[in-house]
């Protein structure tokens, strides 16, 4: 039975204390699989592959690597955080304990916008996939129900509970890490045209100028693979021990996640018969003519079915950690509407109009890219944008915190290497949102330029003019601004979550 609960807990009680509604009923490996299967190395690859090799040939292999260095930092950087402050909500909790109440405000804003906005991305770029799957032609218009059919069937899933989340993640994993191995050796075996010498070759993508501005462009395929880490903490609540096991977590992610995903990128990039057909447009979907050429019509669906697995696993991982974080925001009174989507159903310990509201304005979301010529592109861009922002807020909450005085106190530290992590961590997150913003088509008019920033320009503007004109950043009693040491040298918020 749904209802509302007792007056809402505060944001920092540690999970299993009485106010933590949530139940232990997620393993280790079940957290590892839910950030997993978010980050989705078959998704992100399969997604952006024509693109990346449209925008930079070959070589754009290399973002994976460039973009997983650069976001192992900010997994170091939040292992720590959600360590000592282990809340369901993931980032708006950290940005609310290490900052303050209206810098947690916005980071959850901007999280909460770039999550919905990626359940979108994921969903839509399995169109075309279960077009072929059951034997359709795939459209605009079939690729826009065939997300929302997924959104539904995903909201589902998430609907039954901790403990089908965790099923669902962990099937999500094996299908997804051993059908990228067995497709990935199989095109290596029987359709391999290039040696390895092919990811240094550009195919002429730069034409006459220097080869970066190109590589930027194509970095795109590895800046919107490796997130999804963070989930792992946004179920802190619902994991045991989560100061030692999230943070291993999060580094297990980006470790496998991101060596799956590169070895598909590279077993597709080998299987390819004619780069300059793709730079030039002329093939536009370089992965279902390579699975086609090597496998036949009948082993090309049965690897979409695995596709499809791995599109749905994703999309119920985000919706989840998209319901946590509305939730957590709720619980806190820090949103219109929170009685409402702060309303819990004990019997399956989750969320659930928190979770109605991830299913149902990524449904508006995808309805209305009917109106855009480039949908799946801009969609993406935004979803980085929005992600790579929030991220970059608690990286920048973090550092602050830590230069008035603020140490992790939790069961994993940096040490004296935290402050060389946090600044270089937060150097690559700007870099990042700096290369997605940047506007590289002066063939297109200047909003389709700068649409991204226009977007993400939007998000912030409507997110300032909500909290300052409901104030609701300030209604929650729960603890803020704390994890920095008052005039006396204690931390002013008491013995952080499951450190006493």
């Amino acid at each position: 039975m749904t209802g509302t609960p007792p007056p809402a807990p505060a944001s920092g009680v540690p999970s299993g204390e009485p106010g933590s509604e949530f139940r232990k009923d997620m393993s280790p490996w079940a957290n590892f699989a839910l950030g997993f299967t978010y980050l989705s190395p078959v998704v992100g690859t399969y997604t952006l592959f024509g693109i990346a090799i449209g925008d930079g040939g070959p070589p754009m292999i290399w973002a994976f690597l460039v973009a997983g260095c650069g976001q192992f930092l900010v997994a170091l950087i939040f292992g720590e955080i959600v360590a000592q402050y282990p809340i369901a909500g993931g980032v708006y909790p950290w940005a609310r304990r290490l900052w303050g109440k209206r810098w947690a405000w916005m980071t959850g804003w901007v999280y909460m916008w770039a999550l919905l906005v990626t359940i979108t991305s994921v969903a839509y770029g399995a169109g075309p996939y279960i077009a072929i799957l059951f034997g359709f032609r795939a459209t605009v218009h079939t690729t826009v129900l065939c997300t929302a059919v997924l959104i539904v069937i995903a909201i589902l899933i998430n609907y039954m509970g901790t403990k089908a989340l965790s099923t669902a993640a962990l099937i999500g994993f094996t299908g997804e890490l051993i059908g990228a191995l067995v497709v990935g050796i199989y095109l290596l075996a029987t359709h391999r045209h290039h040696g390895l010498g092919v990811i240094f070759d550009t195919y002429g993508v730069e034409g006459g100028g220097s080869y970066l501005p190109a590589f930027l462009a194509a970095g795109i395929i590895g800046l919107y693979q490796y997130y999804g880490f963070e989930a792992c903490g946004d179920t802190a609540e619902e994991v045991a021990h989560p100061g030692r096991v999230i943070p291993r977590a999060m580094r297990r992610t980006i470790y496998i996640g991101g060596a799956a995903a590169t070895f598909t990128c590279m077993s597709l990039l080998l299987s390819v018969t004619d780069f300059n057909a793709i730079i030039s447009g002329e093939q536009a979907d370089p992965v279902v003519d390579v699975l086609y050429d090597a496998m036949g019509e009948t082993g090309a669906r049965m690897v979409m079915a695995v596709v499809l697995i791995s599109f749905l696993s994703c999309t119920i991982s985000l919706q989840a950690a998209a319901g946590r974080l509305i939730y957590s925001y709720a619980r806190d009174e820090m949103i219109v509407g929170h009685r409402l989507l702060r309303r819990f159903v004990h019997a399956r310990a989750v969320p659930s109009w928190a979770l109605f509201v991830s299913a149902a304005v990524p449904l508006v979301i995808a309805f209305a890219s009917l109106l855009s010529e480039d949908a799946l592109t801009n969609i993406v861009s935004f979803a980085i944008l929005g992600i790579y922002g929030s991220f970059q807020m608690v990286v920048l909450a973090a550092l602050r915190a830590r230069l008035k005085g603020w140490r992790p106190a939790g069961e994993f530290t940096l040490g004296r290497w935290g402050l060389t992590v946090n600044v270089a961590a937060l150097v690559y997150g700007i870099l990042a949102i700096i290369n997605i913003c940047w506007a590289r088509s002066p063939e297109k008019s200047w909003w389709e330029n700068w649409i991204v920033l226009l977007c993400g320009g939007v998000v912030l503007g409507t997110g300032l003019l909500y909290m300052f004109t409901t104030h609701h950043y300030g209604r929650g009693d729960a603890p803020a601004g704390d994890a920095v040491p008052d005039k006396a040298g204690a931390l002013s918020g008491g013995t952080p979550p499951g450190q006493g």
